[in-house]
């Protein structure tokens, strides 16, 4: 496997093993670990600590890896499941009363800087899937907008050439609402599946 992870069609470098941010980084090994601590600690395999919080083990592995940040959804219920802040998963250790304080404002930063990475990604993602999904119907609604229009010039009725581009617009408005309804169903509910 090379040391990069593909990830909603963008590439994360692992090369460095952190996630880039304003002028500090976030170690995603160094969270991983610390994951793969504290579920050891409760006697939890990674199949069992995906159950209690609604994912698959594979991806309990990859964040134990580091090869993906978990979502918030997930570190909220990681901190309630192990009784550890959140601050202290994304420092990827316990944490001082002092130490906390000091990495709340930073960790909290960059987890928006990295969810809203992945969240635009998501978009793409899904647009681009929805699209190659329904390429056929879309071909098929521009054969036919097409053929309203050569049938309007061949019969000389005006009236089919002119509703032509309400056609198109039509079409274009029920493409795009139909993709953006499928898109933020799965970007912002978190069902989406590849």
């Amino acid at each position: 496997m090379s040391n990069d992870s593909l990830l909603m069609g963008k590439t994360i470098s692992r090369k460095n093993d952190t996630v880039p941010s304003g002028g500090s980084k976030m170690d995603m090994i160094r969270i991983g670990k610390f994951i793969a601590e504290l579920r050891k600690e409760q006697g939890l395999t990674q199949e069992q600590l995906g159950e209690n919080i609604g994912v698959t083990n594979k991806t309990i592995s990859r964040w134990e890896t580091g090869t993906y940040l978990p979502p918030a959804d997930a570190l909220m219920a990681m901190s309630e499941l192990f009784s550890v802040s959140i601050n202290e998963i994304l420092s990827g250790r316990n944490l001082s009363d002092q130490e906390y304080k000091n990495a709340a404002e930073e960790n909290l930063v960059q987890s928006i800087r990295t969810s809203s990475f992945e969240l635009k990604d998501r978009i793409e993602f899904f647009k681009k899937k929805w699209l190659k999904e329904h390429i056929a119907v879309m071909v098929f609604i521009g054969i036919c907008i097409a053929a309203v229009f050569a049938a309007g010039i061949v019969t000389g009725k005006s009236i089919l050439v002119s509703i032509t581009p309400l056609l198109v617009l039509i079409a274009h408005a029920w493409r795009n609402n139909t993709m953006m309804a499928y898109v933020e169903h799965k970007a912002y509910d978190g069902t989406g599946s590849k």
